[in-house]
This record gives structure tokens, C-alpha cells and sequence, in this order.
């Protein structure tokens, strides 16, 4: 039994899963709560009171079900906001002494080699490879991988400290006009325009784009017209860009408390969305597939499958 943490910018999310050989998981529980540990930590420089209450208060929840399952092998992980704050201490401190776990701040490249781990298999098998996004709350990660002999090999990744939290609370109020989404999306294309300088070789032909987090599958329930989010039919769906990017550009039209009336969406993620479909429509731009695939997994199933490898790895030096 394997119990991994995600706590990023925006989300603090757990997974309990269970190895099923030869490559699979068989999730026993999982726990999601919006935290947004990094408000404000852009202009502060450090993560605020309010929200190291409410992180904790999530952490315990989460040592809760860790323990209910009896689970000995954790691993913990947070991600931008973390790295960013300056008394990034004080939280880790804090969880250790109030809620029993460990957590460890991972660098951007390891966010983004644990994004790509867990939605490689979404890899579309009549492709030759894909570029792998996540939109999270504090960084986009961008990983490009290609198959080789059967198996996906990095040829590109970066991660670039941008994401749906603080682009939101850069453009302030007008982060949710649709002035503010052009403003934003504009600004967005400047930043990720060199990324896709050095990814010249992608051929949209032969290569999809592979798009993981809340911005993403949001857009996609839209897309599938759910009337509340459904992860089995959200997860591994595939979908023509064009079509995504048109449900960006009717919600960009749309005030906060409009889009916190969509079912899929709900008040807790409307003041973000414009700024997610920004940067979504940026990359989906400087990358032009036609083709789409989403997924509602990432780095928890990256650990997962680290954290698999592993223990693998460990039983074989002991018992050899």
C-alpha cells in the first residue's frame, strides 16, 4: 500500500493506492481540497497565516485516511509556492508536529519528470510521442517525449513559475474580464514563445498534445457537455484542440459568477479559469496538434510509480 501527497500552489491532493502487477495501481482512497497555499505569496515573498491554516487543516485530513488505511510507505511533495515562500519552514515544521507528515519541496525539474512518469501512459499508441503539459497553480511544466523501442524518452522539459494563482493575482480584477484574458494570454505567448523555439522538430502531425490539471480537465467536462465533473469519462478522453480552444473562448466571455454556476466548474475554481485558459490557449497555439488527450492524473501517479520502482529495487538488493 503506497499513500502519496501532492501539495501544490493551488490543491492539496492525496492518493492511497495499491501496486497491481505488472504496471498498474488500484486506488484505495483519495482526498482533494483547493488550499491555494500560494495566495499571495507573490507579493508578500511569503505564505500567509491564513493559509498555512488552511493547508494544515487539509494535512491533517489527509493523516487521517493514512493512517485509517494503516499505510507505511508515504512520500509528500510540494511543489512552486513552497519553493517561492521564504518561511516555506515554518509550514514544514508545522506539518510535521500537527499532522505527522514529512513533506519534501521538489525542484522544477523533478515536477516535471514526476508529471510526465504518471501520464506517459496516456502516450496515444499510433503517435510517435507527445507534449506533455501541466497548468498548476504556482508553474507549467512542458515535457516532450518521444517512443523509442516502446518506451517514452524526454527529449525537452522546462517548467516556467507561472500558473493559474499567481497569473490570476497579477492581473488582479481584471483577470476575470475577458480585456484581462487577451492581456494575459498575450503576455503568456511571450513567455512560452522561446520554449517552442527549442522544440522546432515537433511535428502536430505525428505528435499530440497530452494536457494534465484542473484547467485541462475542466475544459474537457465542458467539452463532453457533463453536467458535473466525472473523471472516468474525463481522464484519458480525446478531443480536437479546436473544439477545446472554442470552449475557452465562450467561458473568457463570461464573468465569475456566471462560470461559477457550471456544474464542472463551481465557485471555487471560477476566478482562476480565464487565467488557466490563457496559458492553455498559448500552448495549444505555439503547438499546434489537432489532437488532444486529457488527463486527471500526474505527479501522485509519477510518485506512485517511483515509489513502486523503489521498493522493487530494494526487495531485489535484499533478498539477492
Amino acid at each position: 500500500m503506497l499513500a502519496v501527497l501532492d501539495l501544490g500552489t493551488n490543491n492539496c491532493r492525496l492518493l492511497i493506492a495499491r501496486a497491481v502487477p505488472p504496471d498498474n495501481f488500484r486506488v484505495v482512497d483519495s482526498f482533494s481540497r483547493i488550499v491555494r497555499l500560494g495566495e499571495g505569496v507573490g507579493d508578500s515573498g511569503l505564505l500567509s497565516d491564513a493559509a498555512i491554516d488552511r493547508t494544515l487543516a487539509a494535512l491533517k485530513i489527509c493523516a487521517q485516511r493514512i493512517s485509517r488505511h494503516h499505510v507505511r510507505h508515504v512520500r509528500a511533495i510540494a511543489t512552486q509556492a513552497a519553493r517561492q515562500a521564504a518561511n516555506t519552514g515554518t509550514l514544514i515544521a508545522r506539518a510535521r508536529a500537527e499532522a505527522g507528515i514529512e513533506l519534501n519541496v521538489i525542484s522544477p525539474e523533478d515536477e516535471a519528470d514526476l508529471a510526465a512518469l504518471g501520464c506517459a501512459p496516456l502516450i496515444g499508441r499510433k503517435y510517435q510521442g507527445a507534449l506533455i503539459f501541466d497548468i498548476g497553480g504556482g508553474s507549467t511544466e512542458i515535457v516532450w517525449q518521444h517512443k523509442r523501442e516502446g518506451r517514452p524518452v524526454k527529449l525537452f522539459s522546462a517548467s516556467l513559475p507561472v500558473g493559474v494563482v499567481n497569473l490570476a493575482e497579477q492581473y488582479g480584477a481584471a483577470a476575470r474580464t475577458r480585456a484581462g484574458y487577451e492581456a494575459m494570454r498575450a503576455a503568456m505567448h511571450a513567455r512560452f514563445a522561446p520554449l517552442a523555439e527549442q522544440m522546432r522538430d515537433f511535428d502536430p502531425q505525428r505528435e499530440h498534445l497530452l494536457g494534465t490539471s484542473g484547467t485541462v480537465t475542466t475544459l474537457a467536462a465542458i467539452a463532453l457537455k457533463l453536467p458535473r465533473y466525472n473523471r472516468a469519462k474525463v481522464d484519458a478522453s480525446w478531443h480536437e484542440t479546436s473544439k477545446l480552444l472554442q470552449v475557452t473562448e465562450r467561458i473568457s466571455r463570461m464573468d465569475v459568477p456566471t462560470l461559477a454556476k457550471i456544474g464542472t466548474i463551481g465557485p471555487e475554481r471560477a476566478d482562476l479559469m480565464l487565467a488557466g485558459s490563457a496559458i492553455f490557449a498559448v500552448i495549444c497555439g505555439l503547438w499546434p496538434s489537432p489532437t488532444l488527450r486529457v488527463a486527471d492524473r500526474g505527479l501522485r501517479e509519477g510518485m506512485l510509480r517511483q515509489m513502486r520502482d523503489e521498493l522493487s529495487a530494494r526487495r531485489r538488493r535484499v533478498s539477492a
